[in-house]
């Protein structure tokens, strides 16, 4: 299946400590990879009346590439004809648009330096389309085209680390007011009064509705999911939503019973007499169509674009993040290292053929659906990975050390 990135003119703009495993609803750590769609919005103001090329020629200038870089990679033709996901990582002595001292709202216990990484490198890359230049992302054109608008980001930590790192880049043009906050910290809002936009993150275990099994008064870490009904969590904020961002994966990767109306139809990771397992795969696209299909038949929701991410590598290597696994590399791979044909790019498929379903319907609807097919240039970047620099992993590290000199 072959996506024509003039559909999606996503910017893909950098990686920087990414949280790509499969991890506990408490951990948030610090993934900078900051998805900018701007072009997709711009031609999506209106779906029956598209902006003529006239009005595109005549607003790109707004995005200022610096000298070092072609502006013609802003050409119409030219990104009609690029394909933003096919590239590699290059070096980038521009560094980062913000650290860990320059944005206060980096939560603590995602701040990668504080709690003891030293390699800097890792900041100093961009990603390179092969043919077409993308120029850095600038802020204040960004609310200037979401101005009046609302952004929501939903899913698990990694669209949480998505809005912290749109938040770090547009607090360097407005402080945004930090308008809400639930009692858990699983949906949050900011408000940007300058230019009346308003940036939500809304936290999701699966998109559907989901009860964790009790076993002896317990929580068991075994979850019934229900692919009949939509997680309210996030649905009830649809309809106030003009654009919508879905990464959601990780939470797949555990015992699952997947459920319909007439009961349990599958599982993942579980040894039940009567019940098939499946798979993360399985799980994860019919949680995916589910979402897609509430979203294609909300009647009152105003949603102009749905992006949905596709997976990202956990990166850990010799076990999990929990069981001694280790995210030490300190630079990129290339792509005659990274695993084309492994178990991520399944996922990837699996998401791609579920996101066209939802375009191809969506069309007829006056919907728009588009992917961001990260999931290639996350497989080169496991030096983005904090490992065992965030505060959360931190503690189980030492407590771990604790342990062995305590009762050896």
């Amino acid at each position: 299946m072959k996506y024509s990135s003039s559909s999606y003119f996503y910017h893909f703009l950098r990686e920087r400590c990414l949280n790509k495993g499969r991890l506990s609803p408490f951990f948030l750590s610090f993934v900078l990879v900051t998805v900018i769609f701007v072009p997709f919005i711009f031609y999506s103001i209106n779906h029956l009346n598209p902006i003529s090329k006239h009005a595109v020629d005549r607003r790109l200038p707004l995005f200022k590439p610096p000298p070092s870089h072609s502006f013609r990679g802003y050409d119409y033709g030219i990104l009609k004809k690029c394909e933003l996901f096919k590239g590699h990582w290059v070096p980038d002595l521009h560094g980062s648009r913000y650290t860990n001292s320059s944005c206060t709202s980096i939560p603590d216990s995602k701040n990668c330096f504080r709690h003891g990484r030293n390699d800097r490198d890792f900041l100093n890359w961009r990603w390179k389309p092969d043919k077409c230049v993308l120029p850095r992302f600038d802020p204040k054109t960004f609310l200037e085209f979401v101005k009046g608008k609302k952004l929501g980001f939903i899913g698990d930590s990694v669209a949480r680390n998505h809005v912290e790192s749109l938040l770090c880049l547009l607090s360097k043009v407005e402080t945004p007011i930090d308008q809400y906050k639930d009692s858990e910290d699983r949906k949050r809002t900011w408000y940007f009064p300058n230019h009346d936009f308003t940036l939500i993150n809304l936290w999701t275990r699966f998109l559907v509705h989901d009860e964790e099994r009790m076993i002896n008064g317990s929580l068991s870490g075994t979850f019934n999911i229900y692919l009949d009904k939509i997680d309210e969590e996030w649905s009830k904020d649809l309809p106030i939503l003009d654009y919508v961002i879905i990464s959601d994966a990780h939470w797949f990767f555990r015992q699952i019973y997947l459920h319909n109306s007439t009961g349990v139809v599958a599982c993942v990771y579980c040894n039940s007499p009567n019940v098939t397992d499946y798979g993360v795969g399985f799980a994860l696209k019919l949680a995916l169509r589910s979402a897609l299909k509430h979203i294609n038949n909300c009647k009152n929701c105003k949603a102009r674009v749905t992006l949905v991410g596709t997976f990202s590598p956990a990166h850990f290597e010799d076990g999990g993040w929990n069981t001694g696994g280790r995210c030490n590399r300190t630079s990129p791979l290339s792509e005659s290292e990274i695993n084309m044909s492994g178990p991520e790019w399944e996922l990837r498929s699996l998401q791609m053929e579920e996101i066209e379903k939802a375009r191809k319907k969506g069309g007829k609807l006056g919907k728009r659906f588009g992917v961001l097919d990260v999931t290639k240039a996350m497989m080169m970047r496991p030096d983005g990975h904090p490992g065992e620099f965030w505060a959360f992993r931190s503690k189980i590290v030492r407590d771990h050390i604790h342990d062995i000199f305590t009762y050896k």
